[in-house]
Parts: C-alpha cells; sequence; structure tokens
C-alpha cells in the first residue's frame, strides 16, 4: 500500500520549489496535499502566493483572503494583507489595497518601509500627492537606504516640482543601488527632465522604455522628452 504523504512534508516541498521560483511545480505539488484542518491556512498561504507570481489575480485573491479572515493575527496573516494590498493596487482596486495597509498599521507589527511606500503608492494613484509624499517620508525615516522608497520619493518629488534637486538625488541613489531597474532609470530620467537637463534625462528614459513598452508613464515620458527635443 502506498503511503500518502502528509500535508506539512508537501507544503515544505511546495515551499522550496516556490523560493526556487518555479511557481508551476509548487502548484502541481500542493494539489497533491491532503486537507488537514492544522496546515490549511499554511497551504492557502502557498497558492496564494504563488498564483500571484504567474500574475493569476483572481485565483490568488481566493486563497489570500481565506488567510486574514481566519482570525488570526501572525506574521503570516500579515504577509497575505501586505500581498492582498499588492494586487489590489495592481487591479487598480486602490480602496481596497489602503483598507488592507491600514489594517497592518494597526496590528501589534506596526508600520514598516514596505507598509508606508506601499500606502505612499495608493495615495498617489487617488491623486492624493502630499499625503502620498509624507507616506515616503516615513517609510524612509524606517529605512533611509530602501530602494523602493528612495525611488517613489524621488519620483513623486518630481512630478510634483516640490524639490527637483532632491527628486535627483533620490532617484539617482536608487538606481546606483540597483542599475538594471528601468522602473529607476525612468525615475532618474524624468527627474532629468524635470530640472531641463535633457541631455541626461534621454538615455536614461530611452533605456527605461526599451524594457517596459507597454507601461503608461514610461511611454508618456518618453514622448514628452521626444516632444521637447524634437521641436
Amino acid at each position: 500500500m502506498k503511503k500518502v504523504k502528509s500535508a506539512s512534508s508537501i507544503i515544505a516541498r511546495a515551499m522550496a520549489e516556490y523560493k526556487a521560483k518555479d511557481y508551476e511545480t509548487a502548484l502541481v505539488t500542493l494539489s497533491a496535499a491532503p486537507v488537514d484542518e492544522n496546515d490549511y491556512l499554511e497551504l492557502a498561504y502557498l497558492l496564494g502566493l504563488c498564483h500571484v507570481r504567474l500574475e493569476r489575480f483572481d485565483e490568488a485573491l481566493l486563497y489570500l483572503e481565506q488567510v486574514v479572515t481566519s482570525g488570526s493575527e501572525d506574521e503570516r496573516t500579515r504577509q497575505c494583507r501586505l500581498t492582498l494590498a499588492y494586487v489590489y493596487s495592481v487591479t487598480g482596486r486602490t480602496k481596497l489595497a489602503e483598507y488592507e495597509l491600514r489594517k497592518l498599521l494597526d496590528s501589534t507589527g506596526g508600520p514598516s518601509v514596505q507598509i508606508c511606500s506601499a500606502l505612499a503608492y495608493v495615495q498617489w494613484v487617488q491623486g492624493k500627492r502630499d499625503e502620498a509624499l509624507s507616506w515616503y517620508v516615513k517609510a524612509l525615516e524606517y529605512d533611509p537606504e530602501n530602494l523602493n522608497a528612495l525611488n517613489g520619493y524621488g519620483y513623486l518629488l518630481a512630478c510634483t516640482g516640490k524639490d527637483l534637486k532632491k527628486a535627483l538625488t533620490c532617484c539617482r541613489k536608487a538606481l546606483d543601488g540597483d542599475p538594471g531597474n528601468p522602473a529607476y532609470s525612468d525615475s532618474l530620467g524624468w527627474a532629468y527632465f524635470q530640472l531641463g537637463m535633457l541631455g541626461e534625462a534621454g538615455p536614461y528614459l530611452q533605456s527605461a522604455a526599451e524594457l517596459l513598452a507597454d507601461h503608461p508613464d514610461v511611454i508618456k515620458h518618453l514622448k514628452a522628452f521626444r516632444k521637447v527635443t524634437q521641436s
């Protein structure tokens, strides 16, 4: 008689596959896990994460929401809330994203650079520029070297024109920390553009557009640059 593997052993194997970025294989592995009440939340958590990585957001929501509504308030639940906020953000449901992030602020873990940066982004998308900038300031108070917060803060400063020199410094620092990041390249190019430094802006905006050809903001920035330089 074939021995049935326990849910915990299957989840451990799937987690190793997830960490190796083999998300499809991890899902196949998890499909063989027996339904075990003691392990179900961990199973749902990992299923949700795999679907997020594969950009299957509707499937991800089914599992992640089960975890956050379970009544458990541990680190796994916090991670699920943060992931839910990301999914809601990228699918245009910023009010729901903000709800999950504010629940995280009220939880025992309190705020973090990730939560503050995420709140800054959803406030920005909702057109609340001053609130967005203040959340990035708080994020950088937690971690002044965080590349995502530096880039986000610098980009918003460039867009609002509040402090273009500081915008340039933040964006430059972010790209120095991750030279291959096209989003950071676009932000730095936009900061240069807003300062009128077109010769410096061009290479960064062009580089970003080559890798993020479908991103509306990147396209808009390159078009603005070409309009000015070709007129």
